[in-house]
């Protein structure tokens, strides 16, 4: 159900006040893809009185005031993905459409929105309720971290949006123990999944090198990130402390991964799929078009590419639905008007991860001295794609389903490592799964950027292309593979972008044009080589092209502009 976001609603509820109010930098939307309205509905479930603000305005206080003042705290998020990647791109060119605004124009969404929405409520509710920070730019910014955009290393955001507590990661079992632990006036600070600010160190957490210490030594960043990336398992992380002046940023361990029932129960949710009325009548929100129709099948990612931060917000440890959860929604879906009988995408971050994860990792954690999949895949992983072969089957049967498509991409490592099933997948996948084209990202063809992105060599790409065009001929069907790449990264010169442009000729028989320029995400590894220009792993300088002109000339070797 839409939970409130006018004063009109909170009188047609009866509701004199409202115990949580989430202010986002999206528009509106009730669907288990947004954030913001899956700790809304959690909330809700969970016994709160709970509204939305949505992309207030914050030169004015008509918005951000006319649900009141809440009585338990404020929950603020920049929105789905860091306001500053919302709003420019690799070059810092001002993005001008803005798929989760009404209307489509990216004018509502201000820039560091997390802090701009924390300032506008403390500018209109003086000594007001617990400001709490959550989403992923939080999430991503909680310690000092590295900021493309300012070419800077920031403090942790609870600083600067002078905020009370940061929720980090998938924050639904979090929100609750606090809106909980608030309503009955208990201590909050032995929330697992939180930070606070404290004028004393925990001694019994452990200690980054402080915000005055990296901000001018890199070789003190490099420690930081890497202890602080490597405290981020629910099952072995220690908590973290960091001094920034006078203060302290105290971060508390993970918490748990969910459990299958939990995330089951999490989307039988009732969510209306569909954009607020208040906000659909300012124009059509085109991220719709994608999500509407779509499921999640599982949270998480154990791939670690070096250039994302899926791994480090959603988690490590992959959290699979049952398939009789997913089959439910989707069958609600085909309830939905419109419904033309297409289910866009089943799947997650990785969609062929659903169902697999290194049981070792379940009961003690992840690795510290080695990756799941990279430079190859662990022994102690054992890829099994048998579940999610019999859940696309399941759901292709549901009645009104007319194609079940696979749209998320796949990691055709790990699927050419299942041995057993690899084959009966990939029928499956071209048979009935495709629409057109199957996205895959190798993201590069040098070996040396492959090595420095966290990624597989560019001969198993060649093994899954020859796989998958046989199952492709044989089915009659003119499919394709759609590849995407990355231009610029930390370790590329122009001479591997040559070397990339020479390898997708003869080897993939295309000429590129998914390809974007690299974007230092915070709280990334590939970001730490773009700030430091060091390798982290072997200590070596590495050469970051840090001229904007000649990343678009990377980008631009590869898709036809410039070949010289």
């Amino acid at each position: 159900m839409f939970l409130p976001t006018t004063g009109a609603e909170l009188k047609k509820l009866k509701w004199d006040k409202l115990d949580v109010i989430l202010v986002t930098g999206d528009a509106y939307i009730d669907s288990p893809f947004i954030g913001v309205a899956v700790i809304g509905n959690v909330l809700t479930n969970a016994g709160f009185r709970v509204g939305i603000i949505a992309q207030p305005d914050i030169s004015s206080d008509v918005d951000i005031c006319r649900l009141g003042e809440p009585g338990l705290f404020w929950g603020i998020t920049g929105g789905c993905m860091d306001s500053l990647v919302a709003n420019y791109t690799a070059i810092k060119k001002k993005r001008l459409t803005d798929d989760l605004t009404a209307g489509g124009k990216n004018n509502r969404r201000p820039d560091r929105a997390v802090i701009a929405y924390a300032n506008l409520i403390r500018q209109h509710f003086k000594s007001t309720k617990p400001l709490v920070l959550g989403g992923v730019e939080a999430s991503l910014r909680r310690v000092a971290h590295y900021d493309f955009w300012s070419d800077s290393v920031r403090r942790s955001i609870l600083f600067d949006a002078k905020a009370d507590i940061l929720v980090y990661g998938m924050a639904e079992k979090i929100i609750v123990e606090l809106a909980r632990k608030i309503k009955d006036g208990q201590d909050t600070k032995d929330i697992r999944g939180i930070c606070y600010i404290s004028s004393a160190p925990k001694p019994e957490y452990f200690e980054l090198p402080a915000y005055e210490e990296v901000v001018t030594d890199k070789k003190s960043f490099m420690k930081m990130f890497d202890m602080f990336y490597r405290n981020n398992d629910p099952l072995t992380a220690k908590g973290l402390f960091q001094q920034h002046g006078k203060r302290y940023l105290v971060q508390n361990p993970p918490q748990p991964s969910l459990t299958e029932s939990e995330i089951d129960k999490i989307y039988a949710l009732n969510f209306t799929r569909d954009v607020h009325p208040y906000y659909q009548a300012q124009g059509k929100v085109r991220a719709m078009d994608t999500i509407r129709f779509s499921l999640t099948t599982h949270r998480g990612c154990f791939g670690e590419c070096n250039f994302c931060s899926i791994g480090l917000h959603e988690g490590r440890t992959i959290v699979s639905r049952s398939e009789k959860s997913i089959v439910d929604e989707a069958q609600k879906i085909t309830g939905l008007p419109n419904f033309k009988g297409y289910i866009l995408d089943a799947g997650g971050s990785t969609a062929n991860m659903y169902g697999i994860d290194c049981s070792r990792k379940q009961t003690q954690g992840a690795c510290q001295d080695k990756h799941c999949l990279y430079p190859q895949i662990c022994s102690s992983l054992k890829p099994d794609h048998n579940r999610q072969i019999n859940l696309l089957k399941r759901l292709r049967e549901i009645k009104g389903v007319k194609k079940v498509f696979v749209a998320s991409g796949i990691r055709y490592d790990l699927l050419l490592s299942d041995k057993k099933n690899c084959v009966g997948y990939m029928q499956e996948l071209v048979k009935h799964h495709i629409s057109g084209q199957l996205k895959v990202a190798p993201e590069h063809a040098s070996e040396g950027v492959l090595k420095l992105m966290g990624k597989p060599q560019a001969k198993s790409l060649i093994s899954f292309k020859q796989i998958f065009e046989k199952f492709n001929k044989s089915s009659g069907q003119k499919q394709f593979l759609t590849y995407y790449f990355i231009a610029a990264h930390p370790g590329c010169t122009e001479e591997d972008m040559r070397e990339l442009k020479s390898f997708a000729t003869r080897e993939l028989k295309t000429n590129p044009q998914q390809m974007q320029i690299f974007t230092p995400l915070p709280s990334t590894y590939s970001s730490l080589m773009y700030y430091t220009g060091i390798d982290p792993v072997t200590g070596r300088k590495i050469f970051v092209e840090k001229n904007t002109s000649k990343k678009q000339r990377q980008k631009d070797i590869v898709v036809g502009r410039t070949i010289k």
